[in-house]
């Protein structure tokens, strides 16, 4: 039987943002996450709370995972940890490493720490296009094909092309 696929999205803003995407894509099958693709890197401009900051390098990864959602939440946060991002901080500050989980199989989730499709992955435009990249027909559970929610976004967040697939 094979274990589930999923995507999640990473981005670096801190230190060498390059190495930090990396780092995480190597990092992850220590912790039950295998990594069988992934997108070009991207660098995008910040979106969220705090505006004034350095650019993102941003990816996405399929994954293929045997972990239950919260698990594979812990998976990327002791990821994250390992790799420098201390906890806590200001929501959508600068850190090294970012990692979310945005899709796993066709499973709907929520919880306090959680929520499955990712809720923010209909309208970020630099989480839209490297996901398209590594598969143009996805779509949601619901089955609304993300291609759909990326023509619909306005104008913004600029997404620029910085270098190849991480894989």
């Amino acid at each position: 039987m094979t274990e589930p696929q999923g995507y999640l999205g990473l981005g670096s803003n801190v230190g060498d943002r390059w190495t930090n995407l990396e780092a995480a894509v190597r990092a992850l099958p220590a912790y039950g996450v295998t990594v069988l693709a992934s997108s070009s890197v991207y660098e995008t401009e910040p979106v969220g709370l705090v505006p004034d900051q350095r650019d993102f390098y941003n990816a996405c990864v399929r994954i293929e995972t045997g972990l239950e959602p919260e698990g594979l939440l812990d998976a990327c946060k002791r990821t994250e940890t390992e790799l420098g991002r201390e906890p806590g901080g200001v929501r959508h500050g600068p850190r090294p490493i970012d990692i979310d989980v945005l899709l796993l199989g066709d499973r709907r989730y929520r919880s306090e720490r959680l929520v499955l499709p990712h809720p923010e992955v209909e309208s970020r435009r630099f989480v839209l296009e490297p996901l398209l990249e590594l598969d143009p027909g996805l779509a949601l559970p619901d089955g609304d094909a993300l291609r759909d929610a990326l023509a619909a976004l306005p104008p913004g967040q600029d997404v620029r092309l910085a270098g190849p697939p991480l894989l």
